[in-house]
């Protein structure tokens, strides 16, 4: 959802969050500002413990059933990004478009028609005002809301929805700060509502042959992932007026460390099953100088030279390492301003095979005895599989999620598929009254290095405890199967 140009929120905005990190920051805003209340919270929590004790009356939803249903009815906030989620549940069976909303009529009245074309039938529409929003949360007959809108929106609306007993799915990333992640596990526990991330990565084909080969023990103790979120937006999307340049720029002026992890982290979370029998511990961080956005401004003035007076603070490469409990250790890299390809490295390591993404190879160790090998000549000088010999081994290997839809999501469309894949298996998830395969445990977990990087570049790298936002329940919770 698309919000208005506003000063005062912005200026705001940029305040809090210097705050929050602990840049010396002493000054308030006036009373006569009256800043929106919700941009209170962002980046403003100086308490990232490494855990909190769980409120009376809350109980945990690791394992939340509730009661299935034939038709999971939906509602829609913000149709940017949400479009893509609108076209996907418009094609689910099982799956009905019940409302949308954006603060543009265009876009809300468009997505309606879309749904009109495809299912007969026009869902309510909701637009022209920033908080409309509230009214799609109070119906009473939606399941499930879906919240694509800017960050700092997606906490409130999530609560929000929440407490009018809705199940949330939250696009990424899930929160900006540690304790708005702590208010989402939270709520979610307290109103006994999923609130799931929607990362669509966790279901992109290759991720998902990796999930498979990982659940199946193909690459036997696993010890070292590598992931990313490699795109040059530096001469588009950060720019773009009525869209996400609107709001994404604006952190990189605030806030040095990884902006956007979950896309590269959530896959690679799945197959180490942090949550789920390891859980992430500490987190070190550096950034390189930042170059590339104050450059590309300069010499070309976007937007007629609007942003002439913009300072960017984040570093054009961040990396960042994880060490989890069992002590195993993820690379997670962030640089959407380089010249380069668009990459999320997607690296998977073990005692038997290692995986690398952007192009995709696999290598086995020449002990490796799994069934599925068939006999595969082993050079350590070499890729075992790659190119047209991986790319058969795959097929041979498929998700059972891709079997299924796979060829069905590549119709409907979606990055490749996988936005299709994903809400199927989410909606499904609902549908049938079973746990999501990304929790809000998940949630927390990944979007909380957003801030935890931040804070480990401004202390000169030095480690940053993780909260354990399952209150040690990753000890014991189930890992996540092979789901069909």
């Amino acid at each position: 959802m698309t919000l208005p140009e506003n000063s005062n929120r912005r200026d705001f905005l940029k305040l809090g969050a210097l705050a929050g990190l602990g840049l010396g920051l002493s000054a308030v805003p006036s009373a006569e500002a009256k800043p929106d209340p919700r941009d209170l919270k962002l980046l403003g929590a100086t308490d990232i413990s490494v855990t909190r004790p769980r409120p009376a009356g809350n109980k945990p939803v690791w394992d939340l059933t509730t009661q299935p249903t034939e038709k999971v009815r939906c509602g829609f906030i913000g149709l940017n990004r949400g479009r893509g989620h609108v076209n996907s549940a418009a094609n689910i069976p099982f799956a009905e478009v019940v409302a949308v909303c954006d603060i543009v009529e265009q876009r809300a009245k468009g997505a309606a028609e879309n749904v009109k074309k495809k299912t007969g039938k026009e869902p309510a529409t909701y637009f022209g005002d920033e908080n409309a929003w509230e009214k799609l949360i109070a119906r009473d007959d939606i399941d499930v809301v879906y919240v694509s809108t800017p960050w700092e929106w997606h906490v409130p609306m999530a609560l929000k929805a929440m407490e009018h007993g809705k199940h949330v799915f939250i696009e990424v990333s899930a929160a900006v700060t540690v304790d708005e992640c702590w208010q989402l596990v939270d709520m979610s526990e307290k109103t006994q509502r999923h609130c799931a991330i929607i990362e669509n990565c966790c279901y992109g084909e290759e991720e998902l042959f990796v999930l498979n080969l990982a659940r199946q023990g193909f690459f036997g103790d696993l010890k070292h992932a590598e992931c990313a979120y490699i795109h040059n937006l530096a001469g588009g999307v950060l720019w773009a007026l009525g869209s996400e340049g609107d709001w994404r720029r604006d952190y990189h002026r605030f806030m040095d460390g990884n902006l956007y992890p979950t896309h590269g982290l959530g896959p690679v979370a799945q197959y180490l099953n942090i949550g789920r029998g390891d859980a992430f511990k500490f987190v070190v961080s550096v950034s390189s100088p930042e170059f590339n956005l104050t450059q590309f401004r300069d010499k070309h003035q976007p937007n007629k030279g609007k942003h002439k007076d913009e300072k960017f603070v984040c570093g054009d490469m961040n990396t960042s390492i994880i060490k989890t409990q069992l002590g195993r250790t993820i690379m997670i890299q962030h640089d959407v301003v380089s010249p380069r390809p668009y990459s999320r490295i997607n690296a998977l390591c073990g005692t038997q095979a290692t995986f690398f993404g952007y192009p995709a190879r696999l290598a086995v160790d020449a002990d490796n005895q799994h069934p599925i090998l068939k006999g595969a000549k082993v050079n350590s000088h070499e890729w075992t599989y790659e190119k047209e010999k991986l790319s058969a081994f795959m097929k041979e290997n498929q998700h059972p999620l891709i079997r299924k839809i796979g060829e069905l999501g590549k119709k409907i469309g979606g990055h490749g598929g996988m936005d299709f894949v994903m809400n199927y298996r989410m909606l499904d998830c609902l549908r049938q009254g079973i746990t999501p395969d990304m929790t809000v445990y998940d949630a927390a977990d990944w979007s909380s290095i957003l801030e935890l990087s931040a804070r480990s570049v401004k202390d000169g790298s030095m480690p940053i405890q993780c909260p354990d936002f399952t209150r040690g329940g990753w000890k014991t919770i189930k890992p996540l199967g092979i789901v069909s």
